[in-house]
């Protein structure tokens, strides 16, 4: 079996399943029914949206373990969101009820027409780092060889504030 690293988001009430946390917890479930098996789940934590919406975001991170290629976790991905009445409409960053975003995978890179692993801007997140070495702290960015865990720390870690050039002054 193949283990794959998956974020999930959601920043839209569900009818049923309620507001994006809750969205998140029966995303799991639905994602366990897929005959995609959940190893491990994060936290949830919150976070401000990426571009036009307005709206905070519930993020968290699954392993999931499955026989499937990664165009197949995708395409089992892309059925969950649409399910959870997620519509592909092209627009980028905008609401949604759930999102689900394969990160990394167990095989190394992956590269295809409209598939990238890992995901080109998960080492710039957050809300996708955090959660994720808290579940795969060990796993390692193919390009860059650091851990999960050592990413987080990079992207946390607090920065010194900028010092003056000797000589320069009020």
């Amino acid at each position: 079996m193949g283990l794959y690293l998956v974020a999930l988001g959601s920043n839209v009430r569900h009818p049923r399943h309620g507001p994006p946390r809750e969205v998140l917890a029966a995303a799991l479930e639905a994602l366990n029914e897929a005959g995609l098996e959940v190893v491990a789940a994060s936290t949830v934590v919150d976070s401000a949206a990426l571009g036009p919406s307005r709206r905070r975001y519930a993020n968290a991170v699954a392993v999931l373990a499955t026989d499937l290629e990664p165009p197949g976790l995708l395409a089992a991905l892309h059925a969950v969101e649409a399910a959870f009445g997620r519509r592909r409409r092209g627009r980028a960053w905008g609401p949604r009820v759930l999102d689900l975003d394969i990160v990394l995978w167990r095989g190394g890179s992956w590269h295809s027409p409209g598939l990238a692993i890992p995901h080109p801007r998960f080492h710039e997140r957050e809300f996708v780092l955090g959660p994720a070495a808290q579940v795969a702290r060990g796993w390692r960015d193919p390009p860059t060889g650091l851990t999960l865990a050592a990413l987080a720390a990079r992207l946390t870690r607090p920065r010194p504030a900028p010092t003056s050039p000797p000589g320069a002054g009020p």
